[in-house]
């Protein structure tokens, strides 16, 4: 019997219903970085804005340098729940990072491969959209730039996301046409953009930035969900509120028929992306979960970006459980209730909160809180506080490392407390420890793991 033959790694355009319309391509780049993990990621803001474009009358293609797109590439095994580890080409330590003991690395797809499938794709775009994500990832960025300038002459480059929003002046020094900062539903930002194709914008979408188009996703290990957008709270730490002001809650019926369609392609996964996923639940996620139940869809549903534990009453508790929430994280971060750097936990609604997720039958092994690790000026004893705290309730106690972002209120005491300096944004990375003496250490990082592992 001969093997299967492999499928040639390709991307194609999208029909749609005016085949004259611009052709507009988005890529999501590669992470550049000492550790990756795939946990439920997909490049939401450019799925976005794909469905933007497709609902405007253009024909949109995705490449996602992340994905494991095509079957004849070499890809770690997935676990049941679509997380898994990406491959990876070692690289040398850049720039200020050369002293970091920890190998950097690229991650995804083989740039070979990419190369090949953009020089393949026919007819050309008329634009091309480049997503960013962690400031410290820039580097994927500009490899990837130079490669569409080589294989695409004279395509006008717009690069967004949260690198291009967050360090705008040093995104700006990159090779693009456009930096786009915030959403590109921003009305300035929709008219900027097709200024590129030499052509006046056409109104904004209904729902603009609050669906996303993943159906060029052939892998059916996971999908993502978006229920609203933006965040009431203003953490000392999160740059949310400068990626996104405000706050807006999608429709329940159309977020569950976005759900049911991918239901239909096979996928049982479902990661939410919403930062706030439990605000103003009765407008969203109880009739969206109250939907998920009455239909009988047997779903694993995740949520990596962390629960509000003050919203999480006893019958919402229920809900999550019936309808089948399998991934449990919460927002946690530290103990010391009298003087944290967010407003958005008190000692009693933990307790609380956490007491409700039991008495709804949530196994504890199953629950994670995020604990804030490096944050400047912390304390070890602190630290070692908050994990006791999380443990002693039968859950497991999950590390955050915490990353200097611009434009947060306490990124100017990062600044005073990093061992490297902070403009150039490789030192953001959260794999260094930025704001810990001495930086990264294999023996401490290991000291610490075993803390959180004690029952």
């Amino acid at each position: 019997m001969h093997p299967p033959r492999p499928r040639r790694p390709v991307i194609t355009w999208r029909p749609c219903a005016d085949q004259t319309g611009p052709r507009v391509l988005g890529i999501n780049p590669w992470v550049y970085d000492f550790a990756a993990y795939n946990l439920w990621s997909r490049p939401a803001g450019l799925l976005a804005c794909l469905d933007m474009f497709a609902r405007s009358g253009a024909r949109t293609a995705l490449l996602d340098t992340m994905d494991r797109t095509w079957l004849d590439q070499p890809w770690p095994v997935t676990r049941d729940n679509g997380t898994g580890p990406y491959p990876r080409t070692c690289l040398p330590n850049p720039g200020i990072l050369g002293g970091v003991p920890r190998r950097f690395s690229r991650y995804g797809l083989p740039r070979e491969t990419v190369a090949q499938t953009l020089a393949r794709l026919q007819p050309p775009p008329d634009l091309i959209l480049i997503t960013s994500n962690m400031t410290y990832w820039y580097p994927g960025v500009i490899s990837l730039v130079q490669l569409l300038r080589r294989t695409y002459p004279g395509i006008p480059l717009c690069l967004g996301g949260i690198y291009a929003t967050l360090c705008p002046d040093h995104a700006g020094s990159l090779d693009v046409d456009l930096v786009v900062s915030g959403p590109l539903e921003n009305a300035d930002n929709w008219e900027a953009v097709w200024n590129l194709l030499g052509t006046g914008a056409p109104p904004l979408p209904e729902d603009s930035g609050l669906r996303l188009d993943t159906s060029n996703y052939q892998e059916q290990g996971f999908s993502v969900v978006l229920g609203s957008r933006g965040c009431p709270f203003r953490c000392g730490y999160c740059a949310g509120h400068k990626l996104y002001s405000g706050f807006r809650q999608a429709d329940p019926e159309k977020v569950f028929k976005h759900i049911q369609e991918e239901y239909m392609r096979g996928i049982r996964n479902f990661a939410f992306y919403d930062d706030a996923l439990l605000f103003r639940a009765e407008s969203m996620i109880v009739p969206l979960l109250e939907k998920i139940i009455s239909m009988d869809l047997k779903l694993r549903l995740h949520t990596p970006n962390a629960l509000h534990v003050r919203y999480l009453n006893f019958e919402l508790c229920l809900l999550l459980k019936r309808a089948g929430l399998h991934t449990v994280r919460l927002g946690f971060e530290t103990s010391q209730f009298d003087c944290r750097p967010d407003s958005k936990l008190r000692r009693v609604e933990w307790e609380e909160g956490v007491r409700n997720l039991l008495r709804a039958g949530f196994d504890p092994r199953g629950i994670a809180a995020y604990v804030l690790f490096g944050l400047p000026g912390q304390k070890v004893r602190e630290l070692r506080q908050s994990i006791k705290d999380v443990l002693s309730w039968g859950i497991s106690p999950e590390l955050t490392y915490y990353s200097p972002i611009p434009g947060t209120s306490l990124f100017e005491q990062a600044r005073r407390s990093a061992w490297l300096p902070l403009d150039d944004p490789l030192a953001h990375n959260n794999s260094i420890w930025p704001c810990v003496h001495g930086g990264f250490s294999w023996k401490e990082r290991q000291r610490w793991i075993r803390m959180t592992s004690k029952q």
